[in-house]
């Protein structure tokens, strides 16, 4: 599957590094830093390629937003047209100082950023921490952590979760997208453990009963 990342921080590079084990092609765009981005581009090596916004999507099968919040108004802008792509923000709403969420419970951020991209499949779905990604292993001892996804498309829910498959967790569907106003909260609850308890990294595992 080709692969088109908007962003080119940590997360871009540790989804990229797991993407393209599993065969996938990648094209990193919309860093405001053209020296970085070609670093990245080249540290993940494997055919990885460079672009704008635009290019990564017209590239992608499925396009990834993965900036920050402030950020990512305008990396859709600067994409242009995403009409009928599957669109995955890994998006969290959180403030600049990560001490809560700039929205939430009566909307989300998935939900307002999905209105700025109407036309595109558009799915919400949170996977491991970059310093998780970047350690070589999602899972705790054992268990894979479970990794939420919501949308209203349901194909492109199928083609987010294969992508999710990849990185060795375990994708449950919560369904439409405004369980993104539950499941953004539980994301930040996982920032308060890493940041703010000092506990490290943490991860959900659902248990069915």
């Amino acid at each position: 599957m080709q692969v088109g990342i908007l962003g080119a921080g940590n997360m871009a590079t540790g989804l990229g590094r797991y993407f393209l084990k599993a065969g996938h092609k990648l094209l990193i765009s919309h860093s405001r830093d053209r020296g970085k981005l070609e670093k990245v581009v080249k540290d993940l090596g494997g055919g990885t390629q460079a672009g704008s916004a635009k290019d990564a999507a017209c590239f992608g099968e499925i396009v990834i937003l993965a900036t920050t919040w402030d950020g990512a108004a305008g990396a859709l802008e600067a994409a242009g047209s995403l009409d009928g792509k599957v669109l995955w923000s890994i998006v969290n709403p959180l403030k600049a100082d990560l001490s809560g969420l700039m929205v939430g419970t009566t909307t989300s951020g998935s939900e307002e950023l999905a209105k700025l991209a109407p036309h595109a499949r558009f799915v919400a779905a949170w996977p491991p921490f970059a310093e998780v990604l970047a350690s070589g292993s999602t899972r705790f001892g054992s268990e894979r952590q479970t990794n939420f996804y919501c949308g209203d498309e349901t194909n492109a829910k199928r083609a987010v979760a294969s992508l999710l498959e990849s990185l060795d967790v375990d994708p449950v569907d919560a369904g439409p997208l405004y369980a993104a106003r539950y499941l953004e909260p539980s994301m930040m609850l996982h920032v308060h453990f890493a940041y703010a308890l000092n506990m490290g990294a943490t991860a959900i595992r659902l248990l069915r009963r």
